[in-house]
């Protein structure tokens, strides 16, 4: 398999399923393609608007996003406000009778404001999004779980994607954040058994040594020793969304998103010098890794609230 991509498509429903075949579906939907080499998988996050959740593990899971403007909606304004935070390389399509003039007035001063516009032709945005492939990450393997299943013959098969290194079949691996230990039994790259799946890959595991239903998402498969497990979040780098409404204190109970784990948190500190939450189990994560903030009962505007940035809690 060549270079592999995994995008976000956002914003209006129907698009993904003109640029690849539908495949798992649930509160995502995602849509698979392989053409000459280039493995393609588009992530749709089917529950959004009802659901943020869908949303945030949408941009979690995905290399860049594209987002589909039919017009200035709620809707659209809160996938915006994700999107200048969660820094995804995004480019941004026009519906019919949507200006782009007057969309990057409305995104003046967000990231968005600059990023590539074009009306949206959905010929040249698949040959677009053949041309991207993952960023080439080196370390020990790391593939957070966005889906897992029993398959007969076969046991506990859990989906996702290569987000750093090089997975090997028979690799030894933590279950994390649990303590279970587990073999990458065997591999697939979209449904092609392989000895090893790259950075970028989506790949599913015959896992030995758990079942299906102890595997669920946002656990990560990686080498024991090489992440952190702890409920304490802590920190110094901050980003805010500019439209957030509520309150980020000491006592506020939010969700954060930590990889594709999306978890309640309790603010403990947020203040100039830095933050420290605690979140209601423990989580998996490494110091620099990105943390979504959010509100799901916010008084008013979007949901989205922060983007923190983790350090080492030792």
């Amino acid at each position: 398999m060549g270079a592999a991509v995994t995008v976000a498509v956002l914003g209006a429903a129907d698009i993904a399923k003109e640029l690849a075949k539908k495949g798992t579906a649930s509160d995502l939907t995602l849509f698979n393609a392989v053409r000459d080499d280039h493995a393609l998988t588009i992530v749709e996050p089917t529950q959004f608007p009802e659901k943020l959740a869908p949303l945030l593990y949408a941009v979690g899971m995905a290399d860049r996003a594209v987002l589909v403007i039919p017009g200035l909606t709620r809707e659209v304004a809160e996938t915006a406000a994700v999107l200048d935070l969660a820094e995804v390389p995004t480019v941004v399509r026009l519906g019919p009778g949507v200006g782009e003039e007057e969309v990057r007035r409305a995104f003046k001063g967000t990231r968005l404001e600059t990023v590539p516009m074009a009306p949206l032709d959905l010929l040249a945005l698949r040959a677009e999004v053949d041309g991207w492939s993952a960023p080439s990450r080196d370390g020990p393997v790391r593939v957070p779980i966005d889906h897992a299943f029993p398959v007969k013959g076969v046991g506990a098969v859990a989906l996702g994607v290569v987000r750093r290194g090089t997975l090997r079949a028979h690799d030894r691996l933590r279950l994390y954040p649990t303590d279970t230990e587990v073999e990458a039994r065997s591999i697939q790259v979209h449904d092609v058994d392989v000895r090893e799946a790259p950075t970028g890959a989506r790949v599913g595991v015959a896992v030995k040594g758990a079942d299906a239903d102890e595997i669920s998402r946002g656990q990560v498969l990686a080498p024991p020793g090489s992440l952190t497990v702890s409920e304490r979040l802590i920190g110094r780098e901050r980003a805010l969304c500019r439209y957030f409404r509520g309150a980020l204190r000491a006592g506020a109970h939010l969700h954060a998103l930590i990889g594709l784990q999306f978890v309640p948190v309790e603010i403990h500190r947020f203040d100039a010098d830095g933050f420290e939450l605690e979140a209601d189990r423990p989580v998996v994560y490494e110091p620099g890794d990105r943390v979504l903030v959010a509100d799901l009962s916010p008084p008013g505007g979007p949901r989205i609230a922060a983007r923190l940035t983790l350090a080492s809690t030792a």
